[in-house]
């Protein structure tokens, strides 16, 4: 499959999109929290892999890791983009708030209490070292392929995953701090548990509805 994509077969580099847009997807919207902008990612992501189909090697295993380092790289890009763009906005008055009440609602429940802090907890880290989290927690890429997906060394892996799992635990502990007083719970499970939780439950759902409209395939 690896030879038919590098030589620019259509028909395989369908069924490498059939395979694993849905991949692509996740790690977008849990970079970014904006399924919207996810579909564009995983539109950018696939352009770009066309482009760029020489430079996938010729000889391994699955070819995700290559294509989530496209996706980092288009992610970086549109946020390069996004600041631009700010700053070009930034002289415009702002217009009036509305009102949230998604902190009200969150903590009705003490599972969704703890999903909002974990998930405050992951977008409050570092750019890199969630990045590696994503890849290696909730796509399960061993510390080989996460390495190969965003061209830094192993060691360096291994370090970010380390560091972004020691934040991840006091991060949440000081979002729960913020957030409504929950009690009568016998424990309080730890934040990667819960995302990966939420990584079953999304999944779950992808699995009954189609997750990307048909005109991006």
């Amino acid at each position: 499959m690896r030879a038919r994509i590098r030589a620019g077969d259509q028909d395989a580099f369908g069924d490498l999109f059939d395979e694993h847009a849905r991949a692509v997807y996740r790690y977008a919207v849990w970079t970014e929290g904006d399924p919207t902008n996810a579909e564009d990612v995983v539109s950018l992501t696939f352009l770009e892999a066309w482009r760029l189909r020489a430079s996938l090697r010729p000889d391994g295993e699955s070819p995700r890791p290559w294509l989530l380092g496209i996706a980092t790289n288009v992610l970086r890009n549109r946020r390069r983009a996004a600041r631009r763009h700010r700053a070009a906005l930034s002289r415009v008055p702002a217009a009036d708030a509305l009102p949230d009440f998604a902190d009200e609602v969150v903590g009705r429940m003490h599972d969704a209490a703890q999903l909002a802090a974990a998930t405050a907890a992951l977008r409050a880290l570092r750019r890199a070292d969630r990045e590696v989290f994503l890849l290696c927690v909730w796509h399960q890429l061993d510390y080989a392929a996460a390495a190969e997906a965003l061209g830094v060394p192993i060691g360096t892996v291994r370090s970010r995953l380390s560091r972004a799992r020691s934040r991840l635990r006091v991060l949440t502990e000081a979002e729960l701090a913020q957030g409504p007083t929950v009690t009568g719970t016998a424990s309080t499970p730890t934040t990667e548990s819960v995302l990966l939780e939420e990584r079953a439950a999304f999944t779950r759902t992808q699995q009954c509805f189609s997750i990307l409209p048909e005109e991006t395939r």
